[in-house]
């Protein structure tokens, strides 16, 4: 199976995982299939805390890869979400 060259990002990710083969075109480990499975399993039945919770998690988890502290802070401020918080910080920017 060959994953589609135009998918990127996270649903490259999805893709490759739903055909259970790597990017490299290696088998992915029935194991680490089977785990990976189980624990999506339960976090699709957790119950949410809202939808903006919800953005504004991904933003702060995935913005931090790729936006330097200040910036991150001023862009969630600027959109009327909750700044970064000591623990967030701590997290995502301590060992930078």
């Amino acid at each position: 199976m060959n994953l589609n060259p135009d998918t990127k990002g996270a649903d490259a990710v999805d893709e490759a995982i739903a055909k259970g083969i790597d990017f490299d075109g290696s088998p992915i480990p029935a194991a680490k299939l089977e785990l990976y499975t189980k624990v999506m399993g339960l976090e699709a039945g957790r119950q949410r805390s809202g939808v903006s919770n919800t953005m504004r998690s991904r933003i702060v988890r995935i913005g931090a890869k790729h936006i330097a502290q200040d910036e991150l802070n001023q862009m969630l401020a600027d959109a009327g979400f909750a700044p970064l918080k000591e623990k967030e910080v701590a997290f995502y920017y301590g060992g930078k």
